[in-house]
């Protein structure tokens, strides 16, 4: 009986794994797409230009402090004059300097070893790059590093296709925008190294006006499942 119940356990277990293999390579294969291939030059960064102008970039640039909740977990408070950044989360706070990174620290730090520390830190610092860019990602077209190419799109629309060759914890991703006739994004797909299916597209909405002028986007989905963020204000001193 034993010998039994152990062979129809295992080829239970061989037909989950099989049929887990089937579903991700049928997901793959159903979704992913190259990348596409666009043109780089001036008519690129003017698309680029437009869409800066219709996210406000002006009055991003010249806000003081921008406040924001990831999912529903990780909590930011970003000084944008010092360039530094609080960030909390159920288990600790650590205090980001993103300019000088030897002075970031790990608040309330009882029982902690330096090793215990170091890991925190790294981690906070990759929350705060991922989840800084689901926030101000429009912001950042013209990033040092950034490639920007003009894609041409169904129903002859233009889409602005943006590589990130440097910076960030993930550098060589890249995102497709595409974006309404006021050239106010309304989504991108992801070509991106922690997603093996290239061509994934996220929605840009739910969008306001914040307290500085900035217009910024307070939800996405992919795949259906929401991707909330709570908590947004800007402010200046």
């Amino acid at each position: 009986m034993g010998k039994n119940f152990i062979k129809l356990l295992k080829i239970l277990l061989l037909s989950i794994l099989t049929l887990v293999i089937i579903t991700v390579v049928t997901l793959y294969f159903s979704l992913h797409e190259k990348l596409p291939e666009g043109k780089s030059g001036p008519e690129a960064d003017k698309f680029a230009l437009k869409i800066l102008d219709a996210v406000k970039h002006d009055n991003f640039l010249n806000t003081d402090y921008l406040q924001w909740t990831f999912r529903n977990k990780n909590h930011y408070l970003w000084d944008r004059k010092s360039n530094t950044v609080t960030v909390k989360t159920d288990d600790h706070s650590v205090f980001l300097h993103l300019d000088s990174p030897e002075k970031n620290r790990v608040l309330n730090t009882i029982h902690l070893s330096d090793h215990e520390k170091k890991k925190i830190i790294e981690k906070a610092l990759i929350n705060f790059n991922n989840d800084s860019f689901w926030l101000i990602a429009p912001h950042k077209l013209f990033d040092k590093g950034t490639i920007r190419k003009l894609v041409s799109l169904e129903n002859d629309t233009k889409g602005l296709l943006v590589t990130y060759q440097s910076g960030g914890t993930t550098p060589g991703d890249s995102y497709l925008w595409k974006v309404d006739s006021n050239y106010r994004p309304i989504s991108y797909k992801m070509w991106v190294s922690i997603i093996p299916i290239g061509g994934l597209e996220v929605t840009w909405e739910n969008w306001i006006t914040t307290k500085t002028g900035a217009h910024l986007s307070q939800h996405h989905k992919l795949l259906g499942f929401g991707i909330p963020i709570h908590n947004l204000k800007t402010w200046n001193d």
